[in-house]
């Protein structure tokens, strides 16, 4: 009797990377890469927001066909830890805001695709940025879900929910701005250079405690010198009045 063949169990594999650039431009992969610091630096204190950025995030168990790459996510409820991929039924939801930088030779499948995928999915703000002008006039526009719908807002400052920021558009580039603290997200460059005019602004502040050091110093030799000064002029009194003393007895006893 011939034993029954029992097929191999075969391991899907969802790769790391869909051998695509990683940005239409230089530009894009600045402003992709200036996102997601900014974003990650936003949010390092909250253990339960992960910011991701250009990775491939699989949405149908067992089919590794079914993927996108946002250029920017951020979800919301979810470990803060690395990963390689972002498997969504692994992870139990999806992003719930994302940012694209487009292009013209991106368009169709920003405007088409990815939104209809994107509403699908749940994503809460789907921004589309398109920092070459190319297509988009204004260059932002905002996606949000009312009702599971999306919802379309054109403009160069629109304020994120989910994000608490606002987008604002300043020349080619997009920026995060924080209303609470009434003051842009630094980006590296900018972190950076605040760092050197802090060193500067210690190195100051350490040349103003040395002199007030040197100053304190020569008051205290002052006062050292006073307090010398007054000690000899109360004993000279003391003698003074001592002798003074010793007069004023022998004119008693004549």
């Amino acid at each position: 009797m011939v034993a029954p063949v029992i097929p191999r169990q075969t391991t899907i594999e969802y790769p790391e990377s869909d051998g695509k650039p990683m940005a239409e431009s230089e530009l894009h992969m600045l402003q992709l890469l200036a996102l997601v610091f900014v974003l990650r630096t936003y949010f390092e204190h909250a253990q339960d927001v992960y910011v991701g950025g250009n990775m491939m995030m699989y949405y149908v168990e067992g089919d590794p066909t079914e993927v996108v790459a946002p250029d920017v996510f951020v979800v919301k409820g979810v470990p803060k830890h690395v990963r390689r991929i972002y498997r969504i039924w692994e992870e139990g939801k999806g992003p719930d805001a994302v940012i694209e930088l487009s292009s013209r030779s991106t368009r169709r499948q920003d405007l088409g695709d990815k939104r209809v995928l994107y509403e699908e999915l749940g994503v809460q703000e789907f921004y589309i940025f398109d920092p070459l002008g190319e297509y988009l006039t204004p260059p932002l526009r905002a996606h949000r879900l009312v009702n599971g719908v999306y919802e379309v807002t054109n403009g160069t400052k629109l304020y994120s929910e989910v994000l608490g920021l606002e987008l604002r558009v300043e020349g080619n580039t997009l920026r995060l701005f924080d209303p609470k603290r009434g003051e842009y997200l630094l980006t590296p460059p900018e972190l950076s250079e605040r760092v050197e005019e802090l060193d500067e602004r210690v190195e100051e502040l350490d040349e103003q405690v040395e002199k007030l050091d040197e100053q304190v110093e020569k008051l205290d030799q002052q006062l050292a010198q006073e307090m010398r000064a007054r000690h000899a002029a109360e004993e000279e009194s003391a003698r003074l009045r001592a002798e003074l003393e010793r007069l004023r007895g022998r004119e008693e006893t004549k």
